[in-house]
């Protein structure tokens, strides 16, 4: 197995990939079949006629569909091998792999993922790359960036690649509590470009704020309760879609979506208010119900047949804290801001 270094983010950062491992995607058969499917950070893409779920799981989670109603769930996930560096690169990692993003840019799929321990920011995000979502075969493309504990103040997981239409540049968003979230301008192999350093653009809270309540889901992570950004472009807007406050506590989760706006992809993102989301800003885009939905976060949002789409996962509140998708039309305000139809 040849191995080689990849340089990560100008901070000295080293992750060890396998150009000679290629995780393969098989697609046998068909087994479960539901209109609201049991999913975790759930994103989405459409390749030809087939709608993909790509959720995290063992692997990756991986459903298809041809009309959002009814999906399909894939015998095998995306993953049936986990590369190498991922496990020298996050001592405790071993193959249930969080929060992927998907992409098509300059005719080829991009998929990132995150590797890590729960509470913890030893975490790393890692490539994969193929011609089609359909072709059963994703390669591996090594390590996009990693975060240590004790040096970094930001968490490299939950990424969203997002392009900047005006230079046709990617950029990736990611981040969970700690410092909040992270961007950085990619080169055209979608890993980060030489020079870039991760700059904060969006906090739970503001930097002078003390939250008086602890976190409850880990000692380590601080109360900066901002995670999983997605960023959608609409008209002449990139909007910063994150989930505030706690996830993955089933009922107990109190997991909501905020969402700013700015004139360019780097920000700053301005909630309605005009305050800068780096300040702590953000205008409350989704919260649970609390009658089908105890609380809802982790989103995405696309334009599917001229139709705009958010999507997030929820915690169902008839079905214990179940983690299950949900699909909602975006609709926008005279004022060009989003909200959800019924």
């Amino acid at each position: 197995m040849n191995m080689k270094t990849v340089i990560t983010v100008a901070l000295a950062t080293l992750c060890l990939t396998s150009a000679a491992q290629e995780p393969r995607l098989r697609m046998r058969g068909e087994v479960i079949q539901t209109e609201t499917p049991m999913a975790h950070d759930p994103v989405m893409a459409k390749d030809g006629d087939t709608y993909y779920l790509y959720a995290t799981g063992m692997g990756i989670q991986q459903m298809t569909s041809k009309d959002r109603k009814t999906w399909t769930m894939s015998r095998q996930p995306v993953m049936t091998v986990i590369p190498g560096w991922t496990t020298d690169s996050v001592p405790g990692f071993s193959n249930h792999v969080w929060a992927p993003d998907v992409i098509k840019w300059h005719g080829r799929w991009w998929l990132a993922y995150s590797c890590s321990t729960f509470g913890k920011n030893g975490s790393a995000i890692g490539l994969l790359s193929s011609r089609s979502l359909s072709a059963n075969l994703w390669k591996d493309e090594g390590c996009i960036v990693t975060s240590r504990e004790k040096r970094d103040n930001w968490n490299a997981i939950d990424p969203n690649f997002a392009i900047d239409e005006a230079t046709d540049t990617p950029w990736m968003v990611w981040g969970s509590f700690w410092d909040g979230i992270q961007i950085a301008r990619l080169d055209t192999t979608m890993h980060i470009a030489k020079g870039e350093q991760p700059r904060t653009i969006a906090r739970r809270y503001d930097p002078n704020f003390k939250p008086t309540e602890q976190n409850p889901t880990s000692r380590f992570a601080g109360t900066n309760a901002i995670e999983a950004p997605f960023i959608f472009k609409h008209g002449g807007y990139y909007y910063l879609f994150v989930s505030w406050d706690y996830c993955c506590r089933g009922a107990q989760s109190n997991y909501r979506v905020a969402v700013g706006r700015s004139k360019t992809i780097n920000g700053p993102y301005l909630d309605r208010n005009g305050k800068d989301m780096v300040n702590g800003g953000g205008t409350l885009f989704l919260e649970g119900d609390k009658k089908e939905w105890e609380a809802a976060g982790h989103c995405a949002a696309y334009t599917f047949d001229g139709e705009d789409i958010f999507i997030c996962h929820g915690y169902s509140a008839t079905r214990n804290g179940a983690a299950m998708l949900i699909q909602r039309p975006i609709s926008w305000t005279a004022d060009d801001w989003p909200e959800l139809k019924p």
